[in-house]
């Protein structure tokens, strides 16, 4: 399973997988204790999978990354706004210094 195939499912569908993947975490480690379990990595393939839908649930709490709108494209007939010919004024570019230069450490018979 890929994070980008998860950015493009509903909240409920989220939440669907998250269970899903907790009860077969179950149920992997319920074998494993028992000794059934023939190839103890599906544990920590379905904990990555536990962990990237997570991941992708808190990016949309926090608003920080794609969210499902942005991965459908827009109704046909509909133009789409560039970036750059917007009404918005361009940010104005700051002006770093550069870092200084680390120079070369020069061993002490060298510099006698």
């Amino acid at each position: 399973m890929k994070v980008d195939e998860l950015r493009v499912l509903e909240a409920d569908e989220l939440g669907v997988r998250l269970r899903t993947a907790r009860r077969e975490l179950y149920e992997l480690r319920f074998k494993h204790a028992v000794g059934q379990l023939e190839n103890s990595s599906q544990i920590s393939k379905v904990r990555h999978d536990i962990a990237r839908i997570m991941t992708v649930i808190r990016e949309r709490d926090f608003g920080v990354g794609p969210s499902v709108e942005e991965f459908t494209s827009p109704p046909s007939g509909e133009v789409v706004a560039s970036a750059a010919g917007g009404d918005e004024p361009e940010a104005e570019a700051v002006e770093e210094e550069p870092k200084p230069k680390r120079g070369r450490r020069v061993k002490k018979e060298e510099a006698e």
